[in-house]
């Protein structure tokens, strides 16, 4: 049988989701508290994508196979029995054989929150990005319009990037919402290269300095240069907010 979980996770005591030789990750935890259920037995997990270190999730997605039989409510009390606090299991439910939890899926929205404001938090070191400077949210928000649509985004993807197919995606929304002291970076689309949300943040919060101008993002993407666009913002900003299926 096949089961579909969908987890919450604070990133920033683990190297990242996918699991890494000598490293804690959000995979190998959640498989370790599978393999206890399964009294020894191996479960492997397959995600909708993978989240670099500090990277959290609200909404993270993925699928296992298991002859175990468990009623679907408790098999989120099950494993939130043995997971660490920062890893919430928020449902469990049985799905076809064929899903698959990246390849099912149709869309990701992605978060990234900047703190501000006159002065950092401390409470919020890990979960924002902390710029003291105004940001020009309508300059930010002229600029995402750029984005929306199928480009190629090979100018938004780490250079160092395992992707080696093609680098086209389709952004449906980008958009940026003020929320004193903060400001919400939103972006869906039908999928997400290496580094990509954090590249493009990085860019937009130089047009929101005023760095570069809005309709830069244009010409940003026709070069195909990782070079022309802004730096690839920090990793405690951002949030998968959720991964969408057709029903």
């Amino acid at each position: 049988m096949r089961f579909l979980a969908t987890v919450s996770y604070d990133g920033s005591n683990y190297a990242g989701y996918q699991i890494q030789p000598d490293q804690i990750t959000i995979q190998s935890v959640i498989e370790s508290a599978l393999k206890r259920m399964h009294k020894g037995k191996v479960v492997k997990i397959t995600a909708s994508g993978r989240t670099d270190a500090g990277v959290h999730a609200y909404e993270q997605v993925f699928h296992f196979d298991s002859q175990l039989m468990i009623p679907e409510a408790n098999w989120k009390k099950a494993l939130n029995a043995i997971l660490p606090d920062d890893i919430v299991i928020k449902k469990v439910e049985q799905v076809a054989d064929q899903f698959h939890a990246r390849y099912s899926a149709k869309a990701k929205t992605y978060k990234y929150v900047i703190l501000n404001a006159e002065d950092p938090s401390p409470f919020q070191t890990k979960y924002s990005t902390y710029i003291k400077q105004t940001l020009n949210v309508e300059a930010m928000n002229h600029a995402c319009q750029h984005i929306i649509g199928e480009h190629d985004f090979t100018s938004f993807c780490a250079a160092n990037s395992y992707v080696k197919g093609s680098k086209i995606r389709t952004i449906s929304q980008a958009s940026c919402t003020k929320k004193d002291p903060y400001l919400i970076l939103s972006f869906t689309g039908n999928g997400f290269l290496y580094n990509m949300v954090r590249i493009i943040v990085g860019t937009l919060i130089e047009v929101g300095l005023g760095r570069r101008a809005p309709d830069s993002l244009r010409e940003i993407i026709k070069s195909k240069d990782r070079g022309a666009a802004g730096k690839t913002a920090p990793a405690q900003g951002l949030y998968l907010d959720h991964v969408k299926y057709s029903k």
